[in-house]
């Protein structure tokens, strides 16, 4: 047992049933106290504020470039290049989320950062000294990582929205804020790069090493599913409708078929994505040493 594990143990002991030793004003260390801890940790990471920006970016970004190329391929083709998408119309109004795949790299990495960099500088051992029932930790940062992860992400489709909106009715089409497809895309698309998110959260927390969770998110996230659109086979086409990049792509185009899941099933699968690792985490967090 580690020195680190020995003043843990002591200190629970002696809180007998308390977050903490109760330094703090001589009382309970509180679930609101340890979110604003862990708040205040948020905000001084250098890295917090480069990779929202960089989120906000990409999502801007990838949009205006998408209104563009799908602009001038209307104009190079005519709208009946489109029809099998349902129409221009109808992609000018997911033309926000454009930009969602680099997006959820990272907001995921940023993420992977919320818990891996407290390993890395040892700050993790004076958390966990303070509370060392630790949940309460865990709990505030999966909170405060939800939180950020869905509110940078529908505020920078929104954002992007308003960017292209210009650019599609300069070449005639009509992006629809209210329409089915674009609700989708904002809400169901957020929720998504929530997920990724606290998956990378959860990789974070059990790898405890920065790159190597970056990087397993990336290829859970991105090379995977790339990789199974390539490789030909069954058992590939079954394994692919399983990914969350697949759930997600079906949730928010809203549609069905033969090949596919069920919408509700596509709802668990996703939901799978992040319960699991999340409880995985959150139990190896418990019983292993800092």
């Amino acid at each position: 047992m580690t020195m680190a594990t020995q003043q843990t143990a002591a200190q629970l002991r002696h809180d007998d049933g308390r977050y903490g030793d109760g330094r703090s004003g001589g009382g309970h260390v509180t679930f609101g106290r340890v979110l604003r801890s862990e708040i205040i940790k948020f905000r001084s990471l250098l890295s917090t504020l480069v990779l929202v920006l960089a989120t906000v970016a990409v999502l801007v970004g990838f949009g205006a470039l998408g209104a563009w190329g799908v602009g001038s391929a209307l104009e190079a083709t005519g709208p009946e290049a489109f029809m099998a998408e349902g129409g221009p119309d109808r992609i000018a109004n997911t033309l926000a989320g454009s930009g969602v795949t680099f997006a959820q790299l990272i907001i995921g990495s940023l993420a992977v950062l919320v818990i891996s960099s407290e390993f890395a500088t040892g700050s993790a051992r004076s958390t966990f000294a303070a509370v060392p029932k630790r949940y309460p930790v865990f709990l505030a940062k999966v909170l405060l990582v939800a939180v950020v992860s869905f509110v940078v992400s529908a505020g920078s489709m929104l954002l992007t929205a308003m960017v292209i909106n210009p650019i599609v009715e300069h070449y005639g089409l009509e992006q629809d804020t209210g329409s089915g497809d674009f609700q989708r895309m904002l809400w169901i698309g957020s929720l998504y790069v929530t997920a990724v998110a606290l998956s990378g959260f959860a990789l974070g927390a059990l790898l405890r090493n920065s790159a190597g969770a970056i990087v397993s998110l990336a290829g859970l996230f991105f090379v995977l599913p790339v990789a199974c659109q390539l490789i030909p086979g069954e058992f590939v086409a079954d394994l692919r409708r399983f990914l969350p990049s697949e759930a997600a792509s079906q949730l928010i185009t809203g549609s069905t078929g033969p090949e596919t899941l069920e919408l509700w099933q596509s709802w668990v699968v996703l939901g799978a994505w992040v319960v699991v690792p999340l409880a995985l985490a959150g139990t190896v967090l418990q019983r292993r040493d800092v």
